[in-house]
C-alpha cells in the first residue's frame, strides 16, 4: 500500500487525467481500503469516462458503502454519461447489496435492453431479485436467458436457497446438466435442502457427488 501510495504522489500531473491510468489508480486505492484518497483522485480528473465512475463505484461495493453508487449514478446521468455492460453491473451489485425492491426497479428500468440480454447481466439480476426477496423475478429473468451457463445455473439455485425454497432448488439441480454442475451448485442446493428441512433429499444429492471437496464435507 505505502509503495503504491508513493507512486501515485509522483504522478505527473499530465499522467492524472489519462483516463486508463487513473481507472487503475482509483481501483487499487479502493482495494486498499483508502477510500477517501481514491474520491480525492475521482475528484481532482477534469474529462471522466464511464470506465473511472465504474471504478468507483465497484470501490464503493467493495468496502461496503454500496449506497453512494447511486448518488454517482445520479452524477453520471447529470452529466450524460452512459454507463457500459461494466458500470451497469457494478450498479446491478449495489442493489443486492442494499436489498432496497426500490432501488432496484429504478436501476433495473433504465437498463438498455442490449444489456439486459447479455448473459452476465442477466445472472446479477437473477442474483440480486434472489437476494431482495422477489423470486419471480429471478425467474422471470431465468427463463429469458438463452444459453444459460454454470454461473447462471447456480445464481437461480442460489437465489431458491436464500428464499426458503429447497424442493425448487432441487428441482432445478436435477434440471441441470451434469457438465455444468460444479462444487458452488452442490454447495447452493445442500444449504437449499439443509435449511428447508429436506435432509433426504440432501442426502440423496451428497451420496450422488462423486468428487467431494472439504468445503461440500
Amino acid at each position: 500500500m505505502k509503495i503504491g501510495k508513493e507512486l501515485l504522489a509522483k504522478m505527473p500531473e499530465n499522467y492524472r487525467n489519462n483516463n486508463i491510468i487513473s481507472t487503475s489508480a482509483i481501483d487499487m486505492l479502493m482495494k486498499f481500503g483508502d477510500v477517501e484518497s481514491a474520491e480525492r483522485m475521482f475528484r481532482s480528473i477534469k474529462v471522466k469516462g464511464a470506465d473511472i465512475y465504474g471504478a468507483l463505484m465497484n470501490g464503493y461495493n467493495l468496502n461496503g458503502e454500496s449506497w453512494k453508487c447511486f448518488k454517482i449514478f445520479e452524477e453520471m446521468k447529470e452529466k450524460d454519461i452512459i454507463p457500459n455492460e461494466i458500470a451497469w453491473n457494478i450498479l446491478i451489485g449495489a442493489c443486492s447489496k442494499s436489498g432496497m425492491l426500490h432501488h432496484c426497479q429504478y436501476i433495473v428500468n433504465q437498463i438498455p435492453l442490449n444489456i439486459q440480454n447479455k448473459i452476465r447481466t442477466q445472472t446479477a439480476l437473477i442474483d440480486m431479485w434472489g437476494k431482495c426477496g422477489s423470486i419471480e423475478k429471478a425467474k422471470n429473468v431465468f427463463n429469458l436467458v438463452v444459453d444459460r451457463d454454470t454461473i447462471t445455473y447456480n445464481a437461480m439455485i442460489n437465489a431458491f436457497a436464500l428464499n426458503g425454497m429447497g424442493s425448487q432448488a432441487a428441482e432445478l439441480y436435477r434440471e441441470m446438466p451434469n457438465n455444468l454442475r460444479d462444487h458452488v451448485s452442490q454447495i447452493c442446493v445442500l444449504n437449499a435442502c439443509s435449511h428447508a428441512g429436506l435432509l433426504h433429499e440432501a442426502r440423496t444429492i451428497f451420496n450422488e457427488i462423486s468428487l467431494k471437496t472439504e468445503s461440500i464435507i
